[in-house]
């Protein structure tokens, strides 16, 4: 699988090395790695008996990759959807987990299919994204890179200290709304003036 694992290897390197801002709420992070996925996977790194900040920092640029691939690759099944999605549904999926699924199928929702949304990535779902990107595939991973920064906008309306995840300190789009738009064609990029007026009711 050399395209899943290079998409992997440049998730890596998007997500960066060891932080534990107590404003996220994923706590010590190393490579996209929380300290919570490494608990749940009883990755005791440092081996004395217990998964901490510690094992985090141990953690390797390899080994991320490997978790990324099992456990949010190929666990929810993101290889049943079309190969020109797949790229930005698995990095949501490691930003935000079954949230990129939901968005994937509240997107396939409004274009007429009835799909539940339950963050589970099952034959009706991937049977939707057939569907729908034998119609428009380039307009439907625009379609579906843009619903990733709506929800990123979205969580920072609604959550003060995750604003600046969204717009930088100078003002400028943040790493969030970055992370979108490496996946949307440039024509659908917010212009500067439009991303100021997006985030203008944030101060």
């Amino acid at each position: 699988m050399p395209m899943v694992r290079d998409i992997a290897t440049q998730i890596v390197a998007r997500e960066g090395g060891y932080v534990n801002d107590p404003d996220d709420p994923g706590g010590a992070t190393k490579f996209g790695v929380t300290i919570h996925t490494m608990r749940r996977l009883g990755l005791d790194l440092s081996g004395d008996g217990k998964v901490g900040a510690a094992d985090v920092k141990l953690l390797t640029r390899a080994q991320a990759t490997d978790i990324f691939i099992k456990h949010y690759f190929e666990k929810p099944g993101i290889a049943m959807l079309p190969e020109a999605l797949q790229a930005s549904v698995f990095d949501m999926y490691v930003n935000a987990g079954g949230n990129a699924v939901k968005i994937l199928q509240r997107l396939f929702n409004e274009m007429g299919f009835a799909l539940k949304v339950d963050g589970q990535l099952g034959g009706r779902t991937a049977q939707a994204a057939d569907e729908a990107m034998q119609t428009a595939p380039d307009l439907v991973v625009d379609a579906y890179g843009i619903a990733r920064r709506n929800y990123y906008f979205r969580l920072a309306d609604s959550r003060k200290a995750s604003r600046k995840y969204a717009r930088s300190r100078a003002g400028g789009k943040g790493g969030w709304i970055t992370r979108a738009e490496d996946f949307i064609s440039a024509r659908f990029h917010l212009s500067m003036a439009d991303f100021n007026k997006r985030t203008a009711s944030w101060g």
